[in-house]
């Protein structure tokens, strides 16, 4: 049975196809957590709440597989992916590592158009957090994340993080759903930007480290209290070269 599926509604028809709309509302209801995680994801199920076919909602699922959301279990068939601790900190890790590279690119290679954009995009981002609607947060912080792949000059280190992309906006809708976590979120990523913007890449990598340092322990604090865990594990900060 699927957790609280009264709230997924019946998908419209308008221009969009119809598997790019079953993709992202499952995605939504993920990242939403209206479906949580271990919740089995039954077929029949899903296509009478969205109104589609089967096709549709099993192509939408092995896409969700691909993206790290959904996994598949023998004789139990797709449940939603349940993220390990060890698995969170890994993924945290990579961020810290990858993330300052990009915004230390973006500090050196990026041109002043790109810097007006990245500027206007932190406002509607900042806007969106302190109106509490996580699929509006993750969209825009998806929007700021990709004017730095593409203005940072390295798009193997934008390929690594657009691939694990879905798994770490799970992270991102773990922390930012804590209490007034989104407040200390705007403080951290405008101390990015203000960096970036001055062009100092010492700051930049700096306040994008702490930015990673205090949302993990955020979410992964949060994730081990909802395991009964009192051991919190604490990422791996590499230093600036």
């Amino acid at each position: 049975m699927i957790r609280q599926a009264s709230q997924l509604t019946k998908i419209d028809n308008n221009r969009t196809p119809l598997r790019e709309q079953v993709l992202r509302t499952l995605r939504s209801a993920i990242m939403n957590f209206q479906l949580m995680p271990g919740d089995r994801l039954v077929e029949r199920d899903l296509c009478d709440m969205l109104g589609v076919s089967r096709t549709s909602v099993r192509e939408a699922l092995r896409h969700l597989e691909s993206e790290g959301l959904v996994d598949y279990l023998e004789n139990k068939g797709p449940i939603v992916t349940r993220l390990t601790l060890e698995t969170a900190k890994e993924i945290y890790e990579l961020r810290v590592s990858l993330e300052s590279l990009v915004v230390q690119l973006y500090t050196l290679n990026a041109t002043d158009k790109q810097l007006q954009m990245l500027e206007t995009t932190l406002h509607l981002l900042t806007r969106r957090l302190t109106q509490n609607n996580v699929a509006n947060i993750l969209d825009s912080v998806n929007d700021f994340y990709e004017l730095l792949y593409e203005g940072c000059g390295n798009q193997t280190a934008a390929k690594l993080l657009r691939q694990q992309q879905a798994r770490i906006n799970l992270l991102r809708a773990t922390s930012i759903s804590q209490e007034n976590r989104y407040m200390q979120s705007i403080e951290e990523m405008s101390a990015i930007v203000d960096a970036i913007l001055k062009r100092d890449c010492e700051a930049a990598h700096y306040a994008c480290t702490e930015h990673i340092r205090l949302a993990s322990e955020v979410a992964l604090s949060a994730m081990a209290e909802k395991e009964g865990i009192s051991d919190v594990p604490t990422i791996f900060i590499p230093q600036k070269a």
